[in-house]
């Protein structure tokens, strides 16, 4: 498989997930850490990280618009629900099993 064809393969593969994320709006952040050790957030700061090794001026503002399909501050408030005292558990759980 030649380079170009591969970075095609790898945006669609990207674009797929970003679309299933926002599409699937009652997972919540803390649940994608807890069982991924990423989220939506770490997904835009990779994005805007991305941005700026290929000269690109994107803010994580901007990359979590993207990320999100919607501002942030817009999707925070329509999906995002208060974490339990059992996800805040596990998160912690999770970051102590790294140490």
């Amino acid at each position: 498989m030649d380079d170009n064809t591969k970075t095609q393969l790898e945006a669609a593969a990207f674009r797929r997930l970003v679309h299933h994320l926002q599409t699937h709006t009652d997972v919540q952040n803390i649940d994608l850490m807890i069982l991924a050790d990423f989220c939506r957030n770490c997904l835009a700061k990779w994005y805007t990280a991305a941005a700026q090794d290929q000269n690109v001026t994107l803010d994580y503002e901007q990359a979590r618009e993207i990320i999100y399909g919607i501002p942030y501050k817009e999707w925070q408030a329509k999906y995002q629900s208060a974490a339990t005292p059992e996800q805040l558990a596990a998160l912690e759980s999770k970051k102590k099993s790294k140490v």
